[in-house]
C-alpha cells in the first residue's frame, strides 16, 4: 500500500520565506514522531513542572487560620461542585428520598453513552435528543448549584419571586 504525502511547493515565495524563519515545517508533512513529540514534549513538560515548582517554593500557599473545634461556622457548605446535589438534599423533605434522588445523578451520568449512541452523527444539531438532554441537565445543575448558595426559603425561587 502507497503512502499519499503531501510534498511542498519550494518554489512558492511564502513557504521559502516561513522556511528561512524556521517556520512552516509541519504544513509540508514532516512527521510528529519524532521531531515534536520526543524532543519537544518532554521539553515542555520538564518546563512547566519546574515552573510550578518555582512558584510553590517562592510562594507558597498560606493554610490560613488554625481550625476551632468547639465553634461551629453559622454556613457549612460542601465543595462547590457537590453544591446541586447538597441543594436536592437540603430541599427534598424526606431525606430517603433525598439519598435516592442524589444517587440518580451518577446512575443518569452511566446512562449518558447510550443515548450518545442513538445517532451516528457528531454534530449536536443533528443529535437533538442528545443535545436536549445536554444543555436541559447544564441549566438544572447551575440552578440547583446557585440555588445552594442562598438561604433555604429562598433557594427554590433563586430570590426572584
Amino acid at each position: 500500500m502507497s503512502k499519499i504525502e503531501k510534498l511542498p511547493d519550494l518554489s512558492d515565495p511564502k513557504l521559502i520565506a516561513k522556511l528561512e524563519k524556521g517556520m512552516g515545517h509541519n504544513y509540508y508533512g514532516e512527521p510528529a514522531w519524532p521531531n515534536d513529540l520526543l524532543y519537544i514534549f518532554p521539553v515542555v513538560i520538564m518546563g512547566t513542572i519546574a515552573l510550578c515548582t518555582g512558584l510553590a517554593v517562592l510562594d507558597p500557599a498560606m493554610i490560613g487560620e488554625p481550625a476551632n473545634p468547639f465553634a461551629t461556622p453559622l454556613e457549612i457548605l460542601p465543595e462547590w461542585y457537590l453544591y446541586p446535589v447538597f441543594q436536592i438534599l437540603r430541599v427534598v423533605p424526606n431525606k430517603l428520598l433525598g439519598i435516592f434522588m442524589m444517587t440518580a445523578v451518577p446512575l443518569g451520568l452511566i446512562l449518558v453513552p447510550f443515548i450518545e449512541n442513538v445517532n451516528k452523527f457528531q454534530n449536536p444539531f443533528r443529535r437533538p435528543l442528545a443535545t436536549a438532554v445536554f444543555l436541559f441537565g447544564t441549566a438544572f445543575t447551575i440552578y440547583l448549584g446557585i440555588g445552594a448558595t442562598m438561604p433555604i426559603d429562598e433557594s427554590l425561587t433563586l430570590g426572584l419571586f
